[in-house]
């Protein structure tokens, strides 16, 4: 008979405490992502232990004909401090979000795992946690699998296209365009971010002015994609200027 008991460990990437004083948790796990449950956790040690960004080491619990895990004991197993700073805080917030939008309970992918937590690691450390954050959310893009046409224009099919589509995120030719082209370097970035190494990308981050752009193609491909992701909106307000 197959035990109903678990250990996992992974990335706390959602959390709500509901009116009764639960917490329900979503985690990312080499095994996937996982929700679950725990009951009066507000009053207890858990409270501070399944906050967000933290990596926790969980037992949980399925009981017959519940969908949802209980916790049962979890352990902090790692913590960066410096997600909290406001300036940091939305990017790693955007990256939990997304994570959470693109990947599905159940779904076997270690390497997601292993990205985004590279992701927050990058985001707490690295001076330029912005640049970080647009590079991981293309990884993570790319690795789902759900990748923004950049070789042949969206509408006609014409190759090498170099405008932005407002409507779906993705590139245009002149013809179909009605904004005007990418600057060289953002073009470059757009059609070579997902195949470069991570360490690459990010030494070559674009000036501040070119980021608005991408960060607003990333926001209008997702939601037609994937669904809508509001962190963009709330907590990075630039990119949907």
């Amino acid at each position: 008979m197959r035990s109903r008991t678990a250990n996992r460990s992974g990335i706390v990437i959602r959390r709500r405490v509901t009116p009764a004083g639960d917490i329900i948790v979503t985690l990312l796990t080499p095994q996937g992502k996982l929700k679950a449950i725990a009951r009066g956790g507000v009053k207890g040690p858990l409270s501070s232990r399944l906050n967000l960004f933290h990596n926790v080491g969980v037992q949980v619990y399925q009981a017959p004909g519940n969908d949802l895990a209980s916790v049962k004991q979890a352990v902090l197993e790692g913590a960066l401090p410096k997600l909290a700073e406001p300036e940091r805080y939305a990017f790693a917030h955007l990256m939990a979000e997304f994570a959470d939008a693109l990947f599905q309970e159940g779904e076997f992918s270690e390497q997601a795992y292993d990205l985004f937590a590279g992701a927050l690691r990058g985001i707490s450390h690295q001076y330029d946690p912005e640049w970080v954050a647009l590079v991981m959310s293309y990884k993570l893009l790319g690795l789902a699998g759900i990748l923004p046409q950049t070789a042949r224009c969206a509408r006609c099919g014409t190759p090498d296209p170099e405008h932005p589509d407002p409507l779906g995120g993705q590139l245009l030719c002149r013809n179909c365009a009605a904004l005007p082209a990418y600057p060289p370097e953002a073009l470059d970035f757009l059609r070579g971010v997902v195949k470069r190494t991570v360490r690459a990308s990010m030494d070559a981050p674009l000036p501040d002015d070119q980021r608005p752009a991408l960060w607003k193609a990333l926001e209008r491909f997702v939601t037609v994609q994937v669904g809508n992701v509001h962190s963009w909106r709330q907590l990075v307000p630039f990119a949907s200027a």
